[in-house]
Parts: C-alpha cells; sequence; structure tokens
C-alpha cells in the first residue's frame, strides 16, 4: 500500500502544507539538542550512541506504532499512520515557495528581489552575484532540496515499507539528514556546540544512508532528461563536487538539462539566524563547474518539469509494483 500512502501524503502536502513554524519540527530540534547535551561527551563512541538515540529511536518508535495499529486495528489504520508520517518527512512545499518566489522575481527582470530572496533562503551573503549565477545556485539548492524531501524520502520509506517495516524509512532518512545539518549548525553558531566526533559520526551515518537514494535520483533524472549526458555527467564529472552524494545529483541534474552547474560557492555569513524546521542552509562548497550551457532562467522552468517527471516515473513504477503484490 505505499503507493497509496505516498500519493495521498503528496496531495494533502500539495493542498496544506506543513507550517514552517510548528510543533513537530520544534520538536524534533528540542530532541537533537537535548541528545546531543545529555550523551555526547566527546569521544567517538558517544558520538555514534548520541547519533543512534537521535535517529534509530524515533525510527523504531515508528516502526512499534506501524506494528500496533496493523495488528490491533488492521491496515486501513497502518495506511493512515504511514500518510501522517510521510506528510512530515515528505513533500515540495517545504521549500517550493522560495524557489517560486525567485524564478518570478528573475522573470520580472528584479534580479535585487531575487537575490534577496536566495539570501533569505539559504542564510548566505550574494553580494552583487551575477544573474547567471542566481539562476545556478537556485539549481544547486533546489536540486538538494527536491532530493532530501522528496526522492530521499520515496526512496528509503519504498524499500523498508516492501519490507513490512512501514514508513521508518521515511523518518530515518530525514532525522540522519536533519541531525547532520543541526549540529554542524550549532558547532558554526557556537551555541551548545556538538563535539567533533558526534559531528563525524553523523556526516559518516548521513553519507552511508545517502548513498543508494542519491544514485536513484540521478538514475531518474537520466531516465526523464538527457540520458546520455546525465550518465556521462555521473560517470565523469560528480568528483568535481567535494560531496559524493550531492555530486552524483548535481552531475546527473547538469548532464539532464545541458547546464553548468558547480564552480565556487555561495560563502555562508558568519551571523546567520536560527533555522526552521528542517530547513538549515545547505553548504555546496568549492567545486569545479561541469560542462552545459551557461545557467539561464529557462533552465529553471527544465528543473521543474525534471523534477515533476521523475515523480511521475516513481509513482508509475510504485503503482505497477503494488497491482502485482495485489494480483500475486
Amino acid at each position: 500500500m505505499s503507493f497509496f500512502a505516498i500519493l495521498f501524503a503528496l496531495l494533502i502536502e500539495q493542498a496544506r502544507p506543513l507550517a514552517r513554524s510548528n510543533p513537530i519540527h520544534a520538536g524534533l530540534r528540542a530532541w537533537a539538542l537535548s541528545v546531543s547535551r545529555n550523551f555526547d561527551a566527546g569521544k567517538p563512541q558517544h558520538g555514534w550512541v548520541a547519533w543512534g538515540l537521535a535517529v534509530l529511536v524515533p525510527a523504531l518508535l515508528t516502526l512499534a506504532i506501524h506494528w500496533l495499529l496493523l495488528r490491533w486495528l488492521g491496515w486501513p489504520f497502518a495506511v493512515l499512520w504511514s500518510v501522517a508520517v510521510l506528510y512530515v518527512t515528505l513533500g515540495f512545499r517545504q521549500f517550493s515557495h522560495h524557489f517560486t518566489g525567485i524564478r518570478d522575481a528573475l522573470e520580472e527582470g528584479d534580479e535585487d528581489a531575487a537575490r534577496a530572496r536566495l539570501a533569505h533562503w539559504q542564510q548566505v551573503d550574494v553580494g552583487v552575484l551575477p544573474r547567471s549565477e542566481i539562476v545556478r545556485h537556485v539549481i544547486e539548492y533546489s536540486m538538494f532540496a527536491a532530493h532530501r524531501h522528496v526522492f530521499g524520502v520515496l526512496a528509503w520509506f519504498s524499500v523498508l515499507a516492501a519490507l513490512g517495516l512501514g514508513p521508518t524509512g521515511a523518518v530515518l532518512y530525514r532525522l540522519a539528514e536533519f541531525v547532520s545539518r543541526y549540529w554542524h549548525y550549532t558547532q558554526r553558531m557556537g551555541a551548545q556546540p556538538a563535539s567533533a566526533s558526534l559531528q563525524q559520526a553523523s556526516a559518516r551515518a548521513w553519507t552511508a544512508i545517502d548513498w543508494l537514494p542519491a544514485r536513484l535520483t540521478a538514475l531518474s533524472f537520466a531516465m526523464v532528461g538527457s540520458f546520455e549526458e546525465a550518465i556521462e555527467g555521473w560517470r565523469f564529472h560528480a568528483q568535481r563536487f567535494p560531496n559524493d552524494n550531492d555530486g552524483v545529483v548535481l552531475a546527473a541534474t547538469a548532464g539532464a538539462i545541458n547546464v553548468r552547474l558547480g564552480g565556487e560557492a555561495l560563502k555562508a555569513r558568519t551571523e546567520m539566524h536560527a533555522p526552521q524546521g528542517l530547513e538549515i542552509d545547505i553548504d555546496v562548497g568549492d567545486s569545479d563547474a561541469t560542462p552545459g550551457r551557461e545557467p539561464e532562467v529557462s533552465h529553471l522552468r527544465s528543473v521543474v518539469g525534471l523534477v515533476w517527471r521523475s515523480v511521475v516515473v516513481w509513482m508509475l513504477l510504485l503503482a505497477l509494483l503494488t497491482l502485482a503484490r495485489l494480483l500475486g
């Protein structure tokens, strides 16, 4: 029933998106901070213990609720639980309003407004960033967000749900990504900083968890975009980016829509506002540029088409698997 859970969650999220300031996201921040305060003693083993408590305990709790609902109330209630979990962890509306606002400002020729919106979204100093660079960074940040809010969640949810583990995968993926960014953020801000061991443990765990979803995202982009160029970018240009998983996603994106990505990235401001929800800034780092056309505003519409076509492919695949399971 994974297909129906994802479909209903996406429809509800489009109709009534989760507010940026909400008790669920506030509770996640409080939970991650509490775990780091009480269990982060600075040693490597303590870092893994803290990560396990912050990520695995909520994931196991999600699984326990799923099994209890399935056993005592039946599969309809288990599906409703999956929809509720996916509504919190999956969705475009958690970031798409930023993308839309910047695109509209660029199409109207208001580059100052586009820079201001980009700075507000990622909490970075854009300075006098030229138009093509604004577009490039919007594409990069948007593809990261689409991967982490949509395709990565879909991948882990689908795999673990097929094994009878319900929505556990969605919680595991989003929390692993969240704590990795959150503990790095607190270190930069100097407020209740996480130790180097905790940051290293969360970063390693996130890299391992995101390995398969990143490649599935890249493959879906290749399938609905320019296949040969996307695969070539994946094979030969992913290493241009500092993070292997992020590099695979961006290199495939660049090839799929024939746009140049990478190069000198935005520098995070030294003074940043506290993040809301799961939208802590994404540090792209410094990298070489991929081949392709200079970024233009028209590429933003290509990005939207690429993402939605990929979602359709995912949903069709899940629908076929669900149909095969029902018939079998």
